[in-house]
């Protein structure tokens, strides 16, 4: 299993000490988000349900693809494969 490097929007920078991305092992999509979130509940829970899915406002991207398109959660990662995390933001 390789390295994935995740992107790290700026609202989400304060769970993973400041960095703007983060390396961590995975085969998966859902392997790599799991190894960035694991011991942080409240980061697990900004970024997927309670069911597990990613929460409709978090989108996740291979390259310029949306894994949603490439098979989700289950979507498998090249090596050396890059992740950009993005969360929709409310504001008025």
């Amino acid at each position: 299993m390789s390295d994935v490097t995740i992107r790290i929007p700026t609202p989400l920078r304060g769970f993973v000490g400041g960095r703007d991305q983060v390396a961590v092992p995975g085969a998966t999509v859902r392997e790599a988000l799991s190894a960035l979130t694991a011991g942080q509940a409240t980061f697990q829970d900004r970024l997927f349900t309670a069911e597990g899915d990613l929460r409709r406002f978090v989108n996740v991207y291979l390259g310029r693809e949306d894994v949603r398109r490439l098979g989700g959660l289950d979507a498998p990662l090249p090596a050396g494969a890059t992740l950009t995390v993005m969360v929709a933001l409310a504001g008025g």
